[in-house]
């Protein structure tokens, strides 16, 4: 939105923050002093001021001690160290900030404690300042409410730790002007992070997107389908995700992630796709915080010793199998399997076409690829087993069998898949089982944010990718799977969980109906110009 013009940034420009410019930084926490230290080795002067006497002192001496690090191990040399030592200075009072170009908040994330605090800046500095917040989770509009000027104040939303995650979430207001979004932009830029734009929405890009992420994992372990370090595993080595959730959330701190979640969820007027999870609240109550408190859901510590994936024994593989019809997605499994192992494949085409194929076990149960249904509702033994990144290549299948498959069919395809060199895992029936339904609802998350122009495509899959370390961005992977995989798995996940947290969105219904569509424009056309070739 363009601000009003009285709001617009005085003769600010829209190019990068020349580096002889000031930048402070208030707040002098683990955030607070990585935005210092990326803005200090970008070659700008730097204040650091914290409200706590003495903090702001000993922020200088810890940075100064950073970049000692950065030169013994080779990544920044002695004179470089000695200049920006020179240009980082503490700062006694708020008045000493009046020279900056650009100021960036990293207090806490209490809306009044911010408001205050740019008020009293806007006092102080000049009215070409660029103010900015590192919020995660409060409204930028909000922040700025109050300003004479809110249309010089963005988000600059850094990942921890700023120096090394590259991503910067660059939060336009609703009063925020574009050429003061595009300078600090274009500052992030020269300071070699990786920004994106985006709007002022709850969460932004990544903590609006990434709430499924959790979220699924820890529905998975309420429901008492698997413990969460299997579901880790599932996502790791089946999913290709860099971490799973649960040894992230510990990683984070379980108080941070929930009250991320909650914040987004009250944002959002408790909408059910973004409801909290009751077991995490149990966990942060209890004072299981992750590693920071030395137990979350994992121990930490000395000696401490976190429990591995529930892994099946091995098992026989079968001596032959039937594949009926295009198992989609999973096709790579055909190729492996007549390529390293012994099983005779017996190829057969589907009799529906279109219809999803399975592997059948010479003791009759079939095995498919989970569509959000449970395997108990079908009238037949079935074992579903979960979407993988990549089917030729992941480390780990996990397999969900219904109550009437025998031991005998479960040890087949545990079997089958140990044969492919799969380690296997097998968990209780649980519709969408989890990477499955994860990649679903993050797909449609990305979607929805997209068609509401939070972010453009492009930036929401460099925002994931760059922001939480997912192998693909959600809407590439969409677009390899199928909007209408997505629409069918999550449509399947609503009728088993009719509470609205599974229900599609518009985005993705309409851009199912849009593909569906030129599809079939694309078959009208070509069969009029086979008409008219015969002709």
């Amino acid at each position: 939105m363009t601000a009003n013009v009285s709001d617009a940034v005085p003769d600010a420009g829209t190019e990068a923050i020349d580096r002889s410019r000031g930048v402070a930084v208030v707040g002098t926490g683990t955030m607070g002093q990585g935005i210092a230290q990326v803005a200090l080795v970008a070659g700008h002067p730097v204040r650091l001021y914290d409200s706590a006497p003495g903090r702001a002192e000993a922020a200088v001496a810890a940075l100064a001690a950073r970049l000692d690090r950065l030169v013994e191990k080779g990544r920044m040399d002695r004179a470089e160290r000695d200049g920006a030592v020179a240009r980082l200075h503490a700062a006694a009072d708020l008045t000493e900030l009046a020279d900056a170009a650009l100021v960036v908040e990293a207090i806490v994330e209490l809306l009044p404690v911010k408001q205050q605090l740019f008020a009293e800046l806007e006092k102080i500095v000049g009215d070409d300042t660029l103010l900015a917040t590192n919020t995660s989770s409060l409204s930028v509009t909000a922040i700025a409410g109050g300003l004479r000027l809110p249309g010089r104040f963005v988000g600059l939303h850094f990942f921890n730790p700023a120096p090394l995650l590259p991503l910067v979430e660059v939060v336009s207001g609703f009063a925020t002007d574009p050429a003061a979004a595009t300078r600090a932009y274009e500052t992030a830029r020269s300071w070699g992070k990786t920004p994106v734009r985006c709007a002022d929405t709850p969460g932004f890009i990544v903590n609006r997107i990434a709430r499924p992420f959790y979220a699924e994992a820890l529905r998975v372990y309420e429901e008492g389908a698997a413990d969460p370090a299997t579901i880790d595993a599932a996502l790791r080595e089946c999913g290709g995700f860099r971490m799973g959730p649960f040894e992230l959330t510990d990683l984070i701190g379980q108080d941070v992630n929930e009250a991320v979640t909650r914040s987004v969820w009250e944002s959002f007027s408790q909408d059910p796709k973004f409801t909290p999870s009751l077991a995490q609240r149990r966990l942060v109550e209890s004072a299981r915080l992750g590693r920071k408190s030395g137990q979350g859901w994992f121990p930490y510590g000395e000696g401490a010793t976190a429990p591995g994936p529930h892994t099946a024994p091995p098992a026989e593989p079968p001596s032959a199998v039937v594949v009926q019809g295009d198992l989609y997605q999973a096709e790579p499994l055909v190729r492996l399997l007549q390529e390293t192992t012994s099983v005779t494949v017996d190829l057969r085409e589907d009799a529906v076409a279109g219809y999803p194929g399975w592997i059948e076990l010479p003791s009759g149960a079939r095995l498919f690829l989970t569509d959000g249904t449970a395997a108990d509702d079908a009238a037949m033994p079935v074992i579903h087993f979960d979407l993988a990144l990549d089917f030729a290549t992941c480390e780990r299948i996990v397999l969900a069998p219904a109550v009437t498959v025998d031991e005998r069919s479960l040890r087949e395809a545990i079997g089958l898949f140990q044969a492919l060199g799969k380690k296997v895992s097998v968990i209780k029936d649980v519709p969408g089982m989890i990477v499955a339904r994860t990649v679903a609802m993050l797909a449609d998350f990305a979607l929805d944010a997209a068609t509401r122009a939070v972010a453009d495509a492009d930036d929401i899959d460099t925002a994931m990718r760059l922001g939480v370390n997912y192998p693909r961005g959600p809407l590439a992977w969409a677009e390899e799977l199928g909007a209408d995989w997505v629409l069918e798995t999550l449509s399947n996940l609503h009728e088993e969980y009719p509470t609205g947290r599974y229900a599609p969105s518009q985005a993705l219904r309409r851009r199912v109906a849009a593909e569906a569509a030129a599809a079939a424009s694309a078959e009208r056309d070509a069969d009029a110009a086979g008409g008219e070739g015969a002709s």
